[in-house]
């Protein structure tokens, strides 16, 4: 089962320096009936205008993975770590007992991400970071895994998910096994998922589902998510 939360119904903010929205109830966005996907609970699709960001501030017991489309952020946090992310890459940071951080966009341009919270298979866990590049497969035709909870991926999350991102071009499409429910989003474009048209910006929960076929009706990126 495929059920679509197009962009224009999820949550907004738009605070001048950061434009959002929210897949899931989110600090003044409040929906019950949208707490979060399994273990999945939060997606943020976030603008941060040049020169702005999120000042330090605390975190704990969550795993939160950010997926840069645009631009770059540059992370500072508690523990000592400092680190850019540029387009395409991923940064993923374990809360843990506790860290606090900042998210900023030093750039000359709009830097455009996903913000994703994902709970942790246990608490009190010691907070860590780490940041990985990945090639410019921007026209691979296939879903790339990122992020999972088992070490196969280039970054690791406590817990039993798997993020992975796929770039197809014009009229192509790909095949994924699903292991378990899985959440997705357009970031560019516009993809047919089981002959169910989504657009740019839209979601997805893909239930009791075994296999998706994508397919691309112009060049397009997508987050799948498996939780």
């Amino acid at each position: 089962m495929i059920t679509v939360y197009p962009y224009r119904s999820l949550g907004t903010a738009n605070h001048g320096w950061l434009n959002t929205h929210y897949h899931f109830s989110f600090s003044d966005y409040y929906n019950p009936q949208r707490m979060g996907f399994g273990n999945l609970r939060v997606i943020n699709d976030d603008t941060i205008q040049p020169g702005t960001g999120f000042p330090t501030h605390p975190h704990r017991d969550m795993e939160i993975i950010t997926y840069v489309t645009q631009g770059a952020v540059t992370h500072k946090d508690s523990q000592g770590n400092e680190g850019r992310t540029e387009a395409g890459n991923v940064q993923v940071m374990t809360a843990g007992t506790g860290i606090a951080h900042s998210e900023y966009n030093l750039e000359s341009v709009e830097t455009k991400l996903f913000q994703i919270w994902i709970k942790p298979r246990a608490t009190n866990l010691k907070p860590n970071w780490k940041t990985h590049q990945f090639p410019n497969n921007q026209t691979s035709d296939s879903l790339s895994l990122l992020v999972s909870g088992d070490g196969n991926a280039p970054l690791t999350i406590n817990q039993n998910a798997k993020i992975f991102a796929g770039n197809l071009g014009s009229n192509k499409s790909v095949s994924h096994h699903i292991q378990s429910n899985a959440y997705l989003v357009v970031t560019k474009g516009k993809l047919l998922v089981n002959d169910i048209e989504l657009n740019q910006g839209d979601g997805a929960e893909i239930t009791n589902t075994d296999v998706v076929t994508l397919h691309a009706s112009m060049e397009s990126n997508l987050l799948l998510i498996e939780v």
